[in-house]
């Protein structure tokens, strides 16, 4: 299929993950991304999922996160330069002051870091925060093609106050890496649909595979448009998924249907 003037292809990085091993980590995901830029030569965005190099293995996070994330930081500013691609780097277990959190790193095609997130809600159902240290404020960044991106992590989508704030912001996508485990694959396509439709953005989602410990991950990562269309959805093994997304795409929906307009937020915040 021909590239569309102002089109960008994804790729989602749907991989499985070992349980506390960084160092096996980082070499599968070296391989998955080579494999990406081989398969896809104008590949413009790749995306990884959720705390890829340690997996949640909680209990030992304090030995086994990246400290200031700098060995993965540097690994992702150096392939983004060399193969000429944006990555939004998943997110990390990152030891920052003595703290863990679980951390997305964005690089340009230069290999220029675009941006920091620390996730913001930490899930209780994984004991995330027994372990992790929350995020202090969202975050949105700029890549290429005009594609402003909202950060999001796994657990944040069920708080739509969070997508809303980004688009209101200026976000036309919200990127979206995950754990996100069986058996609620309903959820998932459920929120991250919403969160395409209400907020009138890409939705651009990787989730992992395989297991954890005890507990399975599905995949199904997605890529969704701003009228709540799939573009793109992966199945439950490893594999890279991918589609074009057009930014302008936005625009024209956000004017053929003026939710932001007719907002009246007034009326939303005077009761609990």
């Amino acid at each position: 299929m021909t590239q569309q003037q102002g089109e960008l292809r994804v790729a989602l990085i749907q991989a499985d993950i070992q349980l506390g091993d960084p160092e096996a980590n980082h070499q599968h995901m070296q391989s998955l991304l080579e494999r990406a830029v081989e398969q896809y030569p104008d590949l413009g965005l790749a995306v990884l999922p959720e705390m890829w190099n340690t997996g949640y293995a909680l209990e030992q996070i304090h030995e086994l996160a990246d400290p200031e994330g700098e060995y993965s930081r540097a690994w992702l500013s150096a392939f983004a330069k060399k193969h000429q691609i944006s990555i939004v780097g998943g997110s990390i277990a990152e030891k920052r002051n003595d703290q863990i959190y679980n951390t997305m790193y964005a690089y340009d095609r230069e290999g220029r870091e675009v941006t920091r997130y620390d996730k913001l809600h930490l899930f209780r159902l994984m004991d995330e925060e027994k372990y992790l240290q929350p995020g202090a404020e969202p975050e949105i960044f700029e890549l290429e093609n005009g594609l402003t991106v909202g950060a999001s992590i796994c657990y944040d989508i069920r708080f739509p106050e969070l997508a809303r704030t980004l688009a209101l912001n200026g976000a036309k996508a919200l990127i979206v890496p995950a754990e996100w485990p069986k058996p609620r694959l309903h959820h998932w396509r459920t929120l991250l649909t919403a969160r395409a439709i209400e907020n009138q953005m890409y939705v651009i989602a990787c989730n992992r595979v395989g297991m954890g410990g005890d507990t399975e991950f599905f995949g199904h990562s997605l890529i969704i448009d701003p009228w709540g269309e799939i573009v793109a959805e992966g199945g439950e093994g490893e594999e890279i998924v991918t589609g074009m997304i057009c930014p302008s795409l936005v625009d024209e929906v956000r004017g053929r249907i003026p939710v932001f307009e007719d907002r009246r937020p007034g009326l939303y915040f005077g009761k609990k």
